[in-house]
């Protein structure tokens, strides 16, 4: 008989949770243990944030003019972020790196970036400035200064590799979660799919919850919700249009479902930028996505779901009792 284990561990600056369902204590524990090493392995790729990741050493190749070949992981994320580049015509863009240096700052002084500082931030900016070579398996970043950030889309890859790794030791009904991204594989015995509230922001709908049945894929949430500042009465988001540098300023959530992980992450972020309007009809053209964006309109709550979003909902019987 299956039993329920969950375990947590801080990763990637967030804390990281799985809970499966297992016969044994003993093959729980050297399943998590696994996908934690996975997880840790991955962050030493991905991470901007350490000094000797290979992202980090990638970035310092900018502008030298040198080809750098990468580990499969890392071409993976960037060949999959170049794809939704070229899709959102640069909504998604991984090259925004120096803009979020610059607001990283921004929050932690909680001071605006100087219009000098933006536009040298801004001039390094461009998808189009990454060159992938796939015979090669090669990148070059072609300009000074350029920087790539993976925080729109690495997590969600993170979460694949995780599920990936936990069904290689066979645990297959398992959910993986780190912030507020999640990745499941079978559900629960039983059952027709996990359970996972998906709230509204705060001040939306105070009190009304929604619930979403979920197996075999990732849902990925969004928006200024998470992270936030306020500067000179102006509320910007951590999420930043790599077109113009800046936070985006609206007030919002989005939440993509999507087969893969990596790809319900780029979504949100890439939905997040466009707005609801263009991001539902971007949605509504990739296969087997849904999305639903609760957004602040002129002191209003408004909401959007994409047709399949539907497809989702937990029947009135899945949703716990109050």
């Amino acid at each position: 008989e299956l039993t329920r284990f969950e375990f947590a561990e801080p990763q990637m600056g967030m804390e990281f949770r799985v809970v499966m369902y297992v016969r044994e204590a003993a093959a729980a524990r050297e399943a998590a243990a696994a996908m934690f090493r996975r997880v840790a392995e991955l962050n030493l790729v991905l991470s901007d944030y350490e000094e000797e990741s290979e992202l980090s050493r990638l970035n310092r190749t900018a502008g030298s003019g040198q080809a750098v070949p990468v580990s499969r992981d890392l071409w993976r994320v960037l060949e999959a972020g170049q794809r939704m580049a070229e899709l959102s015509q640069g909504a998604f863009d991984m090259t925004v790196g120096p803009a979020v240096q610059l607001w990283r700052r921004a929050r932690r002084q909680r001071e605006l970036p100087s219009p000098e500082r933006l536009e040298r931030a801004r001039a390094a900016i461009g998808y189009a400035y990454l060159e992938l070579d796939g015979r090669t398996r090669a990148v070059r970043l072609t300009r000074p200064g350029m920087r790539l950030d993976l925080g729109g889309i690495a997590k969600g890859y993170v979460l694949d590799e995780a599920l990936r790794v936990l069904e290689a030791r066979g645990v297959p009904r398992a959910l993986v979660q780190a912030g507020g991204d999640v990745a499941v594989g079978d559900p629960p015995p039983g059952r027709p799919g996990w359970r996972i509230e998906l709230p509204w922001p705060e001040g939306a709908r105070e009190g009304a919850t929604q619930w979403l049945l979920l197996r075999r894929c990732a849902l990925a949430t969004s928006g200024d919700v998470f992270q936030h500042v306020e500067i000179d009465g102006v509320r910007y988001s951590h999420i930043l249009d790599p077109r113009t540098g800046v936070g985006l300023t609206d007030h919002s959530q989005v939440s993509v479902i999507a087969q893969m992980g990596m790809v319900a992450d780029a979504l949100a972020t890439t939905v997040s930028v466009l707005g609801p309007v263009e991001g539902m009809l971007l949605v509504e053209r990739a296969k087997g996505v849904a999305a639903r964006v609760v957004r602040l309109e002129d002191g209003r709550w408004e909401t959007w779901e994409s047709l399949r979003w539907r497809r989702y909902r937990a029947p009135e019987a899945a949703a716990p009792r109050p």
